[in-house]
């Protein structure tokens, strides 16, 4: 495609040709044929899916299906997790326990060291005691507020409680209440002995293979990536049978005001034996708070060059105390008891570093607009095939030793090395430790909002922002889509979500880059495919300097993507180390711990909060123990794998118990719901016999129906499966709304529209990749008939599922997707100008789909996120808004 031809695609200047039909030889009767052939089969029960025969439209001659054969067979291999080939790490010695005699778990260790006794809630007089001393730490108001309600008379005295304000029972948590060490050394220590970890640490490297020959390599945590393994072979060299404990280092600066820029700079500690399942969650308690690092600016240091060295020179020495335990320990190893009482000798190592890009810059040294991690010139970082080698870590060191010459030698090597003369790096002396290779992706700062910020004003400048703010308030609802009311072009402060959220409809060039923080497990193949969306980005990236939006690409944003896949390979796939989770810590951890002191010499008293907070949670999960006795299940560990289990709900009880037909009819759409279901009855009492559309027909047509009203829900929710047994709760993960337009509960005289969503229907031969077997329809109606009148409707044998749905079917899908951004173009399935529907179980839903309007060089300015699945005439089917329909549709 040349620049013109690009340019008129992205300015939407020239008129469209007017809508084809998506096979222009098929007629109106052609369509009507095809309908009633792809009909779903009726469920004998709610557990049964249909299995119909469907003609395959594919057409295995178009260009890009060796490209999407590919791809579908590369992620299909993910989804087969049980064929997973799993090589454990050739010395078997490596991870294994020491061996014991006596084993004691940390619960019980716990429970010794409070001079455990047959009250439960030991240090504590009763369950109210402890409930209310609980409530005070994590929920209640402030300390003097909290002191102020028991000062009220006979409150303490009735309650029996064992203090009687703040001050005693802060007594209480610091002198008596053991806890995980808050700004301690043994801190890895404390999180590898947690023991709600014991029962999923990983103490060895694995390989996974899809296959038994072991040319399909997959990534997912931590241990399976090349790292860990290469790193064993050289520790078994010094120390055989040791087990590594990877240590992951997360750092940011954050404002804890509003107002007067108060800021922290907390750094955060994770351990890679943690699946990366666990450690995001919250609630786990997965990430530690290291340490806060000064923030100053060293204002009196009037030189600004000699200023700025300061502040780099700070920083290491602050992080070098920080981590100075670990030189020690990484070297010679200590014996660590994991939460089951299980003794290793474990060596913690240096792994990874998280951190936007100015923290990567400060951590390696190098100057801005450089690469951390590689030697690429700084004005070649926008090319895709510039060679480039990762730093020469003892070349550095070499460098930095030049320190004990002189200071004026040691400042000129730095120059010539292309590093920031810092005087002992904090990761100098860190056994097996390699800063270039630890820096690792950001997709917070270096995709959400940096390249997809940069493409956004870029997309802007080339479609125009109002044509770009029209379209996105006129996107049809979904679960997963965010409707823009106001537009995207005109927001400021985004965060990354609403960064991700733009990325699951925006059109042109970001849509065909496959975001790798997507998978939670990658495969060699699949990293294939994200180095060839790369190129395609780099490929076409000149369009936006011919169009003068931009001048260069010279971004080390831009650049860090290279890096992706070998990252990947080596610590995993990237939500092993994402900064998402550490800015959520930054909440409960920075801000909320600064709101509880009274502003002077704050450090000491958020670290003092932090750790009153911490010991009351511990003690919370040893009273847990105590009362329900848990025995470790130890499940056995599986995989990362794209699979998407999720259970279909809906409401225990209809939200309208009789709706009529008429009422159907004109409130819910649902225009031939009669003839609808009086075909499915003799659908569901001929299942054995072959009708013609006429027969059919006919029989239909002398149905009578003994009942005038049936039972309606408006809401289809998938919930999400605990598939490795963590015990996480159910969460809404998806949703169908099918719902006529009514009043606000909230405001009587507001009234809400209808709204009606498009779902992905399975005819019962659909598999995990792929769209064969699927097919695009609206729901207009949920409902189900009442168990005498099914009785009496359908024979004994084949009784209807529970549940039924009315669904206006749009076309099959195309043989291909458009090859200029992956997606199907579909339109309504209609004969003789009425849309054909049809009644299927419930079960054939499979989840809900977006469809994007083709709103042609001009958004229609009458089209409303209300109603434009009603005016618009064709659409495209969204593959981006979440990873089920990524893979399913791509």
């Amino acid at each position: 495609m040349d620049t013109q031809d690009l340019e008129d695609g992205l300015l939407q200047l020239e008129d469209e040709e007017p809508l084809a039909p998506l096979d222009d030889t098929s007629s109106d009767e052609e369509d009507a044929a095809e309908e009633y052939e792809w009909e779903p089969a009726v469920q004998e029960n709610d557990s049964d899916i249909p299995s119909i025969e469907l003609d395959d439209p594919m057409d295995n001659n178009d260009s890009n299906g060796a490209d999407r054969e590919s791809c579908q067979h590369a992620e299909h291999q993910i989804f087969e997790q049980d064929r997973v080939t799993i090589v454990p790490y050739p010395d078997s010695q490596a991870g294994k326990p020491i061996t014991r005699a006596e084993v004691q778990d940390a619960n019980t260790t716990y429970g010794s060291s409070i001079g455990n006794t047959e009250n439960p809630y030991s240090l504590f007089s009763s369950r109210m005691d402890w409930e209310i001393a609980q409530w005070a730490k994590l929920r209640g108001p402030s300390s003097t507020a909290f002191s102020d309600l028991l000062s009220i008379r006979g409150v303490s005295e009735r309650l029996d409680l064992s203090y009687k304000n703040s001050r005693e029972l802060n007594v209480i948590i610091d002198k008596q209440l053991p806890g995980r060490p808050m700004f301690h050394r043994e801190q890895i220590i404390a999180l590898y002995g947690d023991p709600d970890f014991a029962d999923y640490l990983v103490f060895a490297p694995e390989h996974h293979y899809t296959d038994d020959d072991g040319t399909v390599r997959l990534y997912s945590d931590m241990h399976t990536g090349k790292w860990w393994w290469n790193t064993q072979k050289k520790l078994d060299e010094q120390r055989p049978g040791a087990t590594i404990v990877p240590v992951i280092i997360s750092t940011d600066k954050t404002q804890v005001t509003m107002f007067h820029n108060k800021t922290a700079y907390p750094v955060y500690l994770t351990i890679g034996n943690i699946p990366k399942d666990i450690c995001p969650k919250l609630s786990w308690r997965a990430h530690v708070l290291l340490a806060y690092l000064p923030t100053t600016h060293l204002e009196h240091i009037t030189n600004k060059a000699s200023c700025r060295r300061s502040v780099v020179n700070l920083y290491h020495a602050c992080m070098a105390h920080v981590l100075s335990p670990l030189e020690k320990a990484g070297f010679d190893g200590l014996a660590m008891c994991s939460g089951d009482g299980i003794l290793h000798c474990c060596h913690p190592l240096f792994a990874c570093f998280v951190g936007d890009y100015p923290k990567q810059v400060l951590a390696t040294a190098v100057k801005t607009m450089e690469c951390p991690k590689c030697d690429i010139p700084p004005d070649e970082l926008e090319s895709s095939t510039t060679p480039f080698e990762i730093q020469d870590l003892h070349a550095i060191l070499d460098t930095l030793a030049t320190i004990d010459v002189g200071d004026l030698k040691f400042v000129q090597a730095c120059r010539d090395a292309g590093i920031k003369p810092v005087i002992h790096p904090f990761w100098e002396r860190l056994p097996y430790a390699n800063i270039f290779q630890a820096v690792t992706p950001d997709i917070l700062h270096q995709l959400y909002q940096g390249l997809v910020k940069h493409l956004l004003g870029w997309l802007a400048q080339a479609c125009r922002p109002n044509e770009i703010d029209v379209r996105c308030q006129r996107f049809p609802p979904n679960h997963h889509i965010c409707l823009f009311m106001k537009g995207i072009t005109g927001l400021s402060h985004m965060s990354g979500t609403e960064h991700a959220q733009i990325c699951c409809f925006l059109l042109g060039v970001i849509i065909d880059a496959r975001l790798p923080g997507n998978y939670p497990c990658h495969s060699s193949e699949t990293l294939s495919l994200l180095d060839e969306a790369l190129v395609l980005f780099h490929d076409n990236k000149e369009i936006f300097i011919d169009l003068g939006i931009w001048n260069h690409f010279n971004l080390p944003k831009l650049h860090a993507t290279r890096h992706y896949v070998s990252m990947i390979r080596f610590f995993g796939t990237t939500d092993n180390y994402n900064t998402e989770y550490t800015e959520r810590l930054h909440i409960d951890l920075a801000k909320d711990a600064y709101h509880a002191t009274n502003r002077k010499d704050e450090f000491m008293q958020m670290t003092q909060w932090l750790e009153r907070k911490e010991k009351i949670v511990c003690h919370a999960k040893f009273i847990h123990w105590q009362l329900h006795n848990d025995v470790p299940h130890h499940p056995s560990p599986r995989p990362a794998s794209l699979s998407f289990d999720r259970t279909q709900t809906l409401a225990k009880h209809p939200s309208a118990k009789t709706v009529s037909f008429h009422t159907l009819i004109s409130d819910y759409g649902a225009t031939y719901f009669r003839e609808a279901l009086a075909r499915y009855i003799i659908q569901q009492n001929h299942l054995d016999e072959s009708l013609s559309r006429s027969c059919l027909e006919a029989l239909a047509a002398n149905v009578h129906l003994p009942f005038h009203s049936v039972a309606v829900y408006h809401k289809i929710k998938w919930l999400s499966v605990d598939t490795c047994g963590h015990g996480d709760p159910l969460a809404t993960v998806d949703s169908v709304h099918v719902m006529p337009c009514h009043t606000s509960t909230c405001q009587k005289n507001d009234a809400l529209p209808a709204r009606f969503d498009t779902a992905l229907i399975n005819n019962g031969t659909g598999q995990s990749v792929g769209v064969k077997g699927y097919r695009v329809g609206q729901i207009q109606a949920i409902f189900s008939i009442q168990e005498r009148d099914a009785q009496f409707l359908f024979p004994p044998t084949h009784q209807p599922p529970k549940h039924l749905t009315y669904v206006e079917w749009f076309k099959p899908f195309p043989s291909t997707p458009d090859s200029r951004h992956g997606m199907y173009k579909i339109t309504r399935s209609v004969h003789s100008g009425e849309r054909l529907a049809s009644i299927i179980p419930i079960l054939n839903i499979v989840h809900s789909i977006h469809l994007i309007p083709k709103f042609g060089p001009v958004a229609p300015r009458h089209w409303t996120s209300n109603n434009v699945l009603e005016e618009c005439d064709a659409f495209f089917v969204n593959c981006y808004i979440d990873r089920h329909s990524f893979v399913t549709l791509r």
